[in-house]
């Protein structure tokens, strides 16, 4: 089916070309194509928009802006963003890399979507045209968002506070059976003293592990202090069952690599 490509230079002119019945943006195509060659009739329209906002990166005193139309390529090889380097390496092949964007993945659905994970652990904000919402709220409301994400921010972590994992059948490209991404903070002592814990696959979008988080707090990262938050973690979750794995396995499997993430 032949789909009409509408170019705009700015977001906003996108925006209003975008509120058509059938229209869908145009990022890096890896999901609304794919959609569209699979015969999914819903799809008659893309729109795009080539303002260069959308593709620029920004560092500034410890904050970090990625435009929604940076691709996962460009994060892993950024100098500024090493810590984002695995989450974004996670994100299929070499090929997909170049093409997938920061605002595409946030629309992915389980199992994809690896790189959403990372910004849900790392608390990022999602701007808009209608202005900035936290990164759990857009994703609770994502299907029924009808405004072009331009950016995500958030605050560059600390060095070794955070971690993300992958888990595949299939190395090094293969799609998730789970992934998790936390961001750790430690007292003195050692003990955690916050965490964000994120969990991909568990549920038809990325979520937070709000119980593992709370079972943490005050606990040393050893395999007695973090044994409260494997018990916990698969509470409030909903895995999905697809060819890759089963609900099931899944959630039998998630205390295990949570462990092997927070003793890394």
């Amino acid at each position: 089916m032949a789909l009409a490509l509408q170019t705009f230079a700015t977001v906003k002119d996108a925006n209003v070309a975008l509120k058509s019945a059938g229209t869908r943006y145009l990022g890096g195509g890896t999901l609304v194509v794919r959609a569209a060659n699979e015969g999914d009739v819903s799809v008659s329209g893309l729109v795009r928009s080539t303002d260069p906002a959308l593709s620029a990166i920004v560092v500034s005193g410890g904050k970090i802006r990625i435009g929604a139309s940076v691709t996962m390529a460009a994060i892993a090889r950024h100098p500024d963003l090493g810590a984002l380097a695995k989450a974004s390496r996670a994100v299929g092949g070499p090929a997909i890399r170049n093409m997938a964007t920061i605002g595409g993945n946030l629309f992915a659905p389980a199992p994809y979507g690896d790189f959403a994970v990372a910004l849900l652990a790392l608390d990022a904000m999602v701007s808009t045209d209608d202005g900035e919402l936290p990164i759990e709220t857009f994703l609770a409301g994502r299907n029924d968002s009808c405004a072009i994400v331009t950016s995500v921010s958030f605050t560059l972590p600390k060095a070794d506070s955070f971690r993300f994992l992958k888990v595949s059948r299939v190395k090094p490209k293969g799609v998730s059976v789970l992934s998790i991404a936390a961001v750790l903070e430690q007292a003195a002592d050692g003990t955690v003293s916050s965490s964000r814990i994120a969990l991909g696959c568990m549920a038809d979008r990325p979520m937070r592990a709000r119980a593992a988080e709370k079972a943490l707090a005050g606990k040393a990262l050893d395999q007695d202090g973090i044994a409260a938050a494997l018990a916990a973690v698969t509470e409030g979750t909903a895995p999905i069952t697809d060819p890759i794995a089963s609900a099931w396995y899944r959630a039998e499997v998630l205390p295990v690599h949570l462990g092997r993430l927070l003793l890394t």
